[in-house]
């Protein structure tokens, strides 16, 4: 990845983190969701279909801004106006079902899941190769509640495609974990077979501490006497082993180079900060510059703010 200067930047909001083009893509859809004419339809249509076709093969990237544009197109005409127009595009199929499901996750649940399911098989027929229809498609199972043995079917149809998708590994953390389908030991079961095999800079390296963040989180949700000792988790050997993996690894310049690696040093200085270790966290909010990921930092209210005021905290070391 590209890292950025260690001077101190501007905290804002970036979801396309690091990938300019992505970047300039999003600041021309702009004006065609603004305007909704069917030049600018097709201009933007024209540019979304460049910008997939970049790099063939590296889903990691692939996979990054097909999510990060549907996100940005939910509720916008576009993807479904691209893939009626041009039903045997595989990119345009793609975009169309993550936008689905974009929205279904906005409203928790899916308008039309039959529909959305569809979109991403024809996808899937189109573009064999591609994990992205597949990983859209593992989502919607687990938003609309299919079977376990489905949603395990369609996570080795991505992992036949790309072992360490991190969206889908990601995904199926949240789906292991007793807030949806599994248990606290089926998590760490999953994290620590994981772990065993995976290469340290994998797309997905960021399951292990993520599922420590998000312990973390619940003990703060229990409030009381428990959310106030909360800093006591990065203390414990495994959530303690897992930060010190990262904050020994991440920061060194080229180690992460997956699309979402700049997500993922968000998610270290957060858990630096909840585990005051202060120090170390302000070398990876000088590697992160001022590029902010609204998870987990909006756990605390306003993800720039909270970013903000942490990165000081960390700059003052008090």
């Amino acid at each position: 990845m590209a890292f950025l200067s260690s001077r101190r930047r501007r905290a804002r909001l970036a979801s396309e983190l690091d990938d300019q083009d992505l970047g300039r893509l999003l600041k021309s859809l702009v004006a065609t969701t603004r305007t909704g004419t069917i030049a600018t339809t097709e201009l933007c249509v024209a540019q979304m279909s460049r910008l997939l076709e970049q790099d063939p093969g590296d889903w990691d990237r692939r996979t990054h801004r097909v999510d990060v544009l549907a996100g940005y197109l939910a509720g916008s005409h576009l993807p479904r106006s691209w893939a009626t127009r041009e039903p045997r595009s595989a990119d345009a199929l793609v975009l169309h079902a993550w936008t689905q499901l974009a929205q279904g996750r906005a409203q928790g649940r899916l308008e039309d899941p039959d529909a959305a399911i569809e979109t991403c098989l024809r996808a899937a027929e189109l573009a064999p190769e591609d994990p992205t229809p597949w990983v859209a498609l593992l989502a919607v199972a687990r938003l609309e509640r299919r079977e376990q043995s489905q949603i395990f079917g369609v996570w080795n149809e991505v992992l036949a495609r790309d072992r360490w998708n991190r969206e889908a590994y990601l995904s199926m953390l949240t789906y292991l974990s007793p807030k949806e389908a599994g248990s606290r030991v089926q998590v760490l079961d999953f994290v620590d077979s994981l772990r065993a095999r995976m290469p340290a800079n994998a797309p997905c390296a960021a399951t292990e501490l993520t599922a420590q963040v998000l312990q973390y989180h619940a003990i703060l949700d229990r409030g009381g006497f428990e959310a106030l000792v909360a800093r006591n988790h990065w203390s414990q050997a495994m959530a303690a082993q897992a930060l010190d993996r990262a904050a020994h690894t991440w920061g060194q310049p080229g180690f992460l180079r997956h699309a979402r690696a700049l997500a993922d040093l968000n998610l270290l200085a957060y858990a630096l900060m909840a585990a005051d270790r202060r120090g170390e966290a302000r070398a990876v909010f000088e590697t992160v510059g001022g590029i902010v990921t609204a998870w987990p930092w909006q756990t605390g209210g306003d993800p720039v703010t909270e970013f903000d005021q942490a990165r000081q905290k960390a700059t003052v070391g008090r």
